[in-house]
């Protein structure tokens, strides 16, 4: 039987700048890694650990390299319990490493050496697999990577919704201009949008796949044109649920932490949100558990923390 919240598309280590405002360039300043990572493996990761009292299952489709980094992905996420037995191993290609430069102005920079994270294909979406599925989850960054990942996303989406109507299909635009311009971001994410449920974006992305200025605006034109869910991301102040029938959207709170690396908490966020969502809470709860879970994150350095869902829950309680 096939699990029941399925993620797909690259699979990373990331390589880390150990200070701030330190430029890839400078000969001989250090980095830290390599950390497991990739926006669809951080999101499934956060769904497995956030998910452990409801009973839910969880498998991660890719592609790493026959090498120590590769080894390095599958035993986090095999340990937090994900299913990894469709995750391929490529013989002729690295295992991808991202570069992460982070900034005090709470900017980063990356260097991508794709690898193997580009490597999944349509042939890797096996139907038998989606028997069980109640949530599919897609990111940006896996329609930019390849087109064969890009392919690979859309054939996801076409038999979970041929196997369950009612399927929640997920998206985070996670735009990555370094992987691909603007446009053909927003050009290849329409097809996702189509078909997506609940869209987790940033105000900036909000804006240009709305086509439309300012954020609240944006995201209801995105409601008016079908979606169920708009979760508008707002980082440390926290998250904004727009619903139809709501007209200002539910404002949620974030938590004040003490930031380290934030690297990986909007896709800790979403994972967080998902589970919420499936197990029924009202909105409100939902987008206070993601924050949490997101704020938890930003106290870990690297992308993929061991947060567990009691010290979310913790936290909720301690606001």
């Amino acid at each position: 039987m096939g699990p029941n919240i399925i993620c797909l598309g690259e699979l990373l280590v990331e390589v880390m700048r150990s200070e701030k405002d330190t430029p890839h360039g400078m000969v001989g300043a250090s980095y830290k890694g390599p950390f497991p990572s990739g926006a669809p493996a951080i999101f499934i990761d956060s769904v497995t650990r956030m998910s452990k009292s409801f009973d839910l299952s969880t498998g991660f489709i890719g592609v790493v390299g026959n090498d120590e980094f590769g080894k390095v992905i599958f035993n986090k996420l095999k340990s937090d319990g994900v299913d990894i037995s469709k995750i391929r191993i490529n013989n002729s290609r690295t295992t991808g490493i991202a570069f992460n430069q982070y900034n005090s102005d709470g900017t980063r920079k990356f260097i991508f050496a794709a690898g193997a994270a580009g490597q999944t294909s349509p042939d890797d979406i096996e139907k038998e697999y989606f028997s069980n599925i109640k949530a599919l989850h897609i990111m940006g960054s896996s329609l930019s990577i390849s087109e064969s990942s890009r392919e690979s996303c859309y054939k996801a989406i076409k038999i979970a919704q041929s196997l369950n109507p009612k399927v929640i299909i997920s998206f985070d635009p996670n735009l990555r201009p370094e992987m691909l311009d603007i446009k053909t971001i927003i050009e290849i994410s329409k097809p996702i949008l189509e078909g997506t449920t609940i869209l987790f974006p940033s105000g900036e992305e909000a804006e240009m796949l709305a086509g439309v200025k300012g954020e609240s605006k944006a995201c209801k034109k995105l409601l008016e044109e079908g979606l169920k869910l708009v979760v508008l991301k707002q980082g440390k102040d926290g998250c904004t649920i727009f619903t139809s029938g709501l007209v200002d959207g539910i404002k949620v709170p974030g938590f004040k932490v003490e930031e380290i690396d934030p690297t990986g908490a909007g896709d800790t966020f979403d994972g967080a949100f998902i589970v919420g969502y499936l197990a029924g809470w009202d909105l409100k709860r939902v987008g206070m558990f993601a924050n949490a879970a997101g704020a938890l994150k930003v106290q870990f350095f690297g992308p993929m923390p061991d947060t567990s869902y009691e010290e979310v829950i913790e936290l909720m309680n301690n606001k």
